[in-house]
């Protein structure tokens, strides 16, 4: 039954069984009207004479909250046990008809407006819903999350020198990663990644050259594990990491440094190769951060361990000395916009050092390293003429080394500016020294880069590097010139 029916039952049924009718000339019909449209009734609270337990009630509160429509008396009540004459009945119902007839028209002249736009609402709701279904009936997983990267880069260098030659042949090469990224409790990660690529050792894909990139791999065109670990929270301060393949870098809190180009790994690492090695392999990791408002600096802590041999050999041992142990400690502390963090790390026979220059590659048998390194950065707010700066500084003491060659420095410093021309473009300089010992002359480097953000998906870098000092393989001291074209796709 619609309200304005009910309404019409209420007076119907008041009209009969009222023992007698007030005559026309005692209806005060402005009396009756005044409480209406001076103190709008908008709930059947307002009325202190209408109680739930009245017949009545539902028919009321459905007219006062759909159409509002019912009026009271000026004081306040709704005297629903008074007589109610022929005229007051005729008064309520005329109002009610009238405000129901201008909700209809008023919807009606709506939808004749809208009309067109409805129609384009619903089929695109129809459409949503049909491919849900369909996304439901096909998804490949409901915690698992796929995100790819694939880089495109030619360069080439002027001189290098190796045991197989001259290798100073411009190349293009590929480096492509497939990350399946797993959540059971959204909080939570599970990290599988996939890595494949055809870069050769020199002068662009090992980490034991000066002129290693930051996306280049080898692997011979197979298709390769390269990271398998899982991070969880345990409260809302700590995280644990554990793994078969997992990075040591990739466990901290955040790298000292606003500096990111993407092209010489060198300059990725804050200038500390001798600490943040990037040792990969089995391992584990603590982090914790300060608990403070939102905005506030906060301090951080992070320890981690991994195994860079023998976590899957068995001769060899996960734990064992000569599995290349790494075990990375970093006191930090950050803020919106500036960083800085001093860190340790001690390293075992096998252990690697990262992008040296002079130093040695890897610790030799019965040899262990303490590394150390302070960075720090600092970036503007806003994009504008100032650019980010960092800077960072490692030093490195070998056990049973070489006289000489047993005390390793590393250090860079960098500027990077954001949205140069065009929103989204970045362009930097960077110099340093990668590790290097007493033993050789200093060997500066530089990098330039202007990355294009094409689209949000798609980036070109074009950068030149260079160092005045190389001694890498067969370089003996000399300096040696670079560049790359750099086509980064994420999707």
């Amino acid at each position: 039954m619609k309200p304005f029916q009910q309404l019409l039952l209420v007076a119907a049924g008041t009209s009969l069984i009222a023992p007698a009718a007030a005559p026309a000339a005692e209806l005060n019909l402005d009396d009756v009207n005044r409480y209406a449209v001076k103190e709008q009734v908008t709930s059947i609270s307002q009325f202190g004479d209408v109680k739930p337990t009245d017949w009545a009630y539902q028919a009321l509160s459905n007219l006062i909250e759909r159409y509002g429509c019912v009026a009271g008396y000026p004081d306040g009540t709704y005297r629903g046990q008074k007589a109610m004459t022929r005229f007051e009945a005729a008064a309520l119902l005329n109002a009610c008809l009238d405000r129901v007839t201008e909700v209809t028209d008023e919807l009606k002249r709506l939808m004749a407006e809208f009309e067109k736009e409805l129609a384009i609402l619903k089929g695109r709701v129809d459409g949503l819903e049909a491919k849900v279904g369909e996304l439901e009936a096909s998804q490949f997983s409901t915690t698992t999350k796929l995100k790819g990267e694939a880089s495109f880069i030619i360069g080439g260098v002027d001189d290098w020198f190796n045991r197989s030659g001259n290798a100073n042949e411009v190349t293009f090469n590929y480096d492509s990663r497939l990350s399946l990224d797993t959540s059971f409790s959204g909080k939570d990660l599970l990290r599988t990644r996939l890595r494949a690529g055809n870069f050769s050792a020199d002068p662009f894909g090992s980490a034991s050259n000066v002129f290693k990139l930051d996306k280049s791999y080898e692997s011979d065109d197979v298709v390769e594990i390269d990271r398998l670990f899982y991070a969880f929270p345990v409260g809302d301060r700590v995280r644990l990491t554990v793994g078969a393949l997992v990075r040591n870098t990739e466990m901290l809190t955040f790298l000292p440094s606003a500096y990111k180009s993407d092209i010489l790994d060198y300059f990725s690492v804050a200038g500390a190769a001798g600490t943040y090695n990037k040792a990969t392999g089995a391992g584990a990791g603590f982090s914790w951060q300060q608990k403070v408002k939102k905005g506030n600096p906060f301090l951080t802590f992070d320890a981690n361990w991994v195994s860079q041999n023998g976590y899957a050999d068995s001769t060899v041992g996960a734990f064992a000395e000569d599995g290349a142990q790494n075990i990375l400690a970093q006191l930090g502390v950050k803020g919106q916009n500036w960083g800085a963090a001093v860190a340790y790390r001690y390293g075992t026979e096998g252990a690697q050092l990262r992008d040296p220059n002079s130093a040695p590659r890897t610790l030799l048998d019965g040899q262990s390293s303490n590394s150390v390194s302070f960075g720090a950065f600092w970036q503007p707010k806003e994009a504008g003429w100032i650019p980010s700066i960092s800077a960072g500084f490692s030093y490195t003491d070998i056990s049973d080394g070489v006289p000489d060659r047993d005390e390793i420095w590393s250090w860079m410093g960098g500027l990077q500016w954001k949205d140069v021309f065009a929103k989204g473009n970045s362009a930097g300089f960077a110099i340093g020294q990668p590790l290097f010992t007493q033993e050789d002359d200093d060997g500066l480097m530089y990098e330039l880069f202007y990355k294009f953000q094409v689209t949000d998906n798609i980036s070109i870098t074009p950068a030149v590097f260079y160092i005045d000092n190389n001694y890498n393989d067969l370089n003996d001291g000399d300096s040696t010139f670079g560049g790359v074209i750099q086509a980064t796709f994420k999707f």
